[in-house]
């Protein structure tokens, strides 16, 4: 059975550029809902944490870098089939390759600055949802709620 959470953060350059409440509004209007959200910096130390699984790659210190280098916005999100549905919703990780209405197509830049993360497994949307929030931030939508 597929999962119904994603994890996904928007990351700085989209920030800057102001497009976090166009992304966040593409979100809902494919169907999402946002069950946790906030606006927040991640320190080198937590980069480094939270991209541990690339650090024997060559892009790892410049990665850390830029999702440091600026704030992101961070959100657990809920749908059946959720990571798929939202990999789909995002489009590929390059921006020149992306389809056409995907996110990373509309508000990426580069294959660095794609405009947004999102996880790539059941398993690691777990794990990267209980990275940056606590069970108390969390907001459980009844599955009759529209």
């Amino acid at each position: 059975m597929k999962g119904n959470i994603t994890f996904t953060m928007i990351k700085p350059t989209a920030i800057e550029r102001g497009h976090a409440g166009h992304i966040l509004a593409k979100i809902i209007d494919a169907g999402f809902q946002i069950t946790a959200l906030k606006l927040t910096r991640l320190t080198t130390g937590q980069a480094r944490k939270f991209y541990e699984v690339h650090k024997e790659k060559p892009f790892y210190e410049e990665l850390v870098g830029f999702m440091s280098s600026g704030p992101i916005v961070a959100a657990i999100l809920r749908r059946e089939n959720a990571v798929e549905e939202y990999r789909h919703l995002i489009g590929s990780t390059d921006p020149a390759k992306a389809e056409e209405g995907s996110v990373r197509k509309q508000f990426g830049t580069s294959l660095q600055a794609n405009a947004v993360h999102g996880s790539d497994s059941d398993e690691n949307a777990q794990i990267e949802a209980d990275f940056f929030f606590s069970k108390l931030e969390r907001f459980s939508f009844q599955e009759n709620t529209p």
